[in-house]
């Protein structure tokens, strides 16, 4: 992988630190830092570190926040508008069943701050499902928001075993078509872990599934056990599987953009996906 050095890198970290603002890519000592930074992408985690689901495949701490929020955050991350090297930023969070809204007015405060600072800065948000509830993803992306993302993770028969039992396969199908029927124009985007036990057909199937709710880009990765508490991992997918698996996808499917390879996480560059998709068919 590219080591977080160079130029464009140096400046992002600094003026990062420099406003407070910490980033998921660091968190989690992303792989893909270094190559992200460098086209001037990052993620960044809103609403606390404490999540309310428990998903057998997540390192991120469980539990009951108690409606905390920081209420300061929406401005503090609209800081992040103010960095030149930036050109797309990925907001995303913890499961937050807790609230009233599950955050979903968090987020849409953070991309009207930081649209109202940097029209042009390309914003997606990563979210949580917020229950299905449409009304919440309505408000998400009446923001001017640019990429709106949600993961299904994992194939149909795998969904019980994977994610936490509030997670629904059906319901995570339904947010993604809610938000292009809110809005047409919206780039959706999901993500598939591989490596759990799915067979070739059901990822086929997971795939039709996206595309039939009008998802366009599409992220595939290989699932690494985060510790022995996790589920295990039960295969290990060759480089040469994830290329071919990103030929299935863009020739047989028609994903605008598929990022593919054992590495490759959710917000993976981003940016590139979007541009990407903006010159191709949605």
């Amino acid at each position: 992988m590219k080591l977080p050095t160079g130029e464009t890198t140096a400046s992002l970290r600094k003026s990062l630190r420099e406003k407070s603002l910490y980033t998921v890519c660091e968190e989690a000592r992303c792989p893909n830092l270094g190559e992200c930074w460098a086209d001037g992408t990052a993620t960044i985690m809103l609403m606390g570190d404490t999540c309310t689901r428990g998903c057998r495949f997540c390192a991120v701490k469980t539990g009951n926040p108690r409606g905390w929020l920081d209420a300061q955050e929406p401005e503090k991350v609209a800081a992040s508008a103010d960095i030149p090297s930036l050109r797309y930023v990925v907001l995303t969070s913890v499961d937050r069943d807790d609230l009233p809204d599950f955050g979903a007015g968090h987020y849409a405060a953070t991309i009207r701050a930081i649209k109202a600072r940097r029209p042009s800065l390309l914003v997606e948000a990563l979210t949580p499902d917020f229950q299905g509830r449409a009304d919440c993803i309505h408000t998400v992306c009446d923001t001017g928001l640019d990429v709106f993302a949600h993961n299904i993770e994992t194939v149909e028969r795998l969904h019980r075993t994977v994610r936490d039992v509030r997670a629904k396969y059906g319901q995570t199908l339904e947010v993604l078509a809610e938000a292009k029927r809110f809005r047409p124009d919206i780039v959706t985007k999901s993500s598939i872990m591989l490596g759990l036990g799915e067979t070739g057909e059901e990822i086929r199937q997971t795939m039709a599934d996206l595309r039939a709710v009008g998802v366009s880009i599409l992220t595939l990765g290989q699932y690494l056990q985060p510790t022995q508490r996790h589920l295990k991992v039960s295969a290990y997918i060759h480089p040469e599987s994830f290329d071919a698996w990103k030929e299935v996808a863009e020739q047989d499917y028609g994903f605008s953009f598929c990022a593919s390879g054992p590495l490759v996480r959710s917000s993976y560059k981003a940016a590139e996906h979007f541009l990407l998709s903006q010159s191709m068919v949605v």
